[in-house]
């Protein structure tokens, strides 16, 4: 019976560091954790998750972090992973077996950088921030780090990522060198709210925020500002949007730091009205397209529910961006997001003006790519006119998934042109 009698306390917890963590570098100390006999095949085809109710047998005094080995029923070695006490209970880190876990760090950090590199963004003049490490995608569950022109951004999302933030560290100056400038941890942020974790700077401080990313300029703030600062998840959409644009009137809803108002007035739009329901994410907007409207192009940061200004407004678009948070971030909430993504995207297919190109998007990640399109089809028939997909849309380079784990596609978007 896979069940835990009592939590651990979070302050032990805590102590476990990486210095302690550091122990564990011969696999045959690790606890084990026995797999029923029909659940080792999902592992055997390098799935990076192991369910709690594929677990036989495992050490009642595991802690959440723990590093533990995977064995089938009849003792062969599996994976090597972190446990959590929760549905998704072994994330893995190796199919194989290592003895080093800071030179395992060490390969799956340079290895990350390389794939990086092969997209021409880690000596890029006109594009200095970027992600990374992208959890599964990267082979390290549990963990991003975006780079910020010599500022390394932690999100930790599992606590054996947090524990392990000396390795970070250590592996973020090994890779990078004299340019890691400093490591600023915003794990509290996305970690269990009872866990005592901070918000702190692990090396360096607070230096310059402004980035360039295809020579726009951004002011980040990974202190406040959502997730690690800026969406870079959008980064090669808002440059496709630059073709769209000129001499057009465009609308950018849930625009939070004004990424796609910027390239929009950057290429020439006629006119760029920014929309979002958080008055400091319109400060921001401000800000940073005064950074980049050197032709003073007429913009407008509005304060306000997208779904209300988009059914009542009576100002005639020629470009609008749908690029909503995460309407679902469990099963439960799917159909409810389904809904909202359909009168969304019929509220800007019937308003739109003929000729009128939309790009709509869902970072709901159980919000299947079908299911999203299926939600925007509902939407444009009610609408009742000729759309064209001409373009489809998913997350960048730098942020990848691995071949065996299509859960982590989350990012999906359409181009629509209305006719």
């Amino acid at each position: 019976n896979f069940q835990r009698s009592q939590l651990c306390d979070n302050t032990s917890l805590l102590e476990l560091s990486s210095h302690v963590a550091k122990y564990f570098v011969m696999s045959k100390l690790l606890p084990k954790v026995i797999l029923r006999s029909e659940k080792a095949d999902a592992v055997k085809r390098f799935h990076p998750w192991i369910f709690s109710g594929a677990i036989a047998q495992a050490d009642p005094d595991l802690a959440d972090g723990d590093l533990v080995q995977v064995e089938d029923n009849r003792g062969n070695f599996l994976a090597i992973g972190h446990f959590n006490y929760n549905n998704i209970a072994i994330k893995v880190l190796s199919f194989e077996k290592f003895k080093d876990l800071n030179g395992f760090f060490l390969r799956r950090f340079q290895a990350a950088y390389a794939t990086r590199s092969v997209l021409g963004l880690t000596e890029n003049s006109q594009t200095n921030c970027y992600r990374l490490v992208n959890s599964e995608g990267d082979g390290l569950p549990g963990l991003v780090i975006d780079w910020y022109n010599g500022t390394a951004v932690i999100l930790a999302y599992s606590i054996a990522m947090y524990r392990s933030r000396d390795i970070l560290v250590d592996c973020l100056k090994a890779v990078y060198g004299d340019r890691l400038k400093a490591v600023y941890d915003k794990s509290a942020s996305v970690l269990p709210k009872n866990y005592p974790a901070k918000n702190e700077y692990l090396f360096g401080e607070r230096r310059l925020d402004t980035v360039l990313e295809y020579g726009h300029a951004f002011n980040v703030d990974w202190e406040t500002g959502q997730k690690s600062g800026l969406f870079l998840d959008q980064r090669e959409h808002r440059q496709q949007l630059s073709q769209y644009v000129k001499g057009k009137a465009v609308l950018n809803t849930f625009c939070y730091s004004g990424g796609f108002s910027v390239y929009a007035v950057k290429s020439g739009a006629s006119v760029v009205h920014s929309l979002d329901a958080s008055a400091r994410a319109m400060d921001w907007t401000t800000q940073n397209v005064a950074l980049n409207n050197a032709a003073h192009v007429e913009h407008e940061s509005m304060t306000g529910d997208v779904f209300d200004y988009i059914t009542s407004c009576d100002y005639k678009y020629d470009v609008i961006i749908l690029d909503p948070p995460a309407f679902a971030k469990n099963q439960s909430a799917r159909h409810a997001a389904v809904m909202a993504y359909k009168r969304l995207n019929y509220e800007a297919i019937s308003r739109i003006n003929s000729g009128g190109i939309i790009m709509t998007f869902s970072c709901s990640q159980v919000v299947t790519t079908d299911l999203f399109r299926g939600a925007v089809v509902a939407g444009a028939i009610e609408a009742g006119r000729s759309v064209q997909i001409i373009d489809q849309l998913t997350q960048p380079g730098d942020h990848p998934t691995s071949l065996y784990h299509p859960e982590g596609q989350y990012l999906k978007g359409l181009v629509l042109r209305v006719g």
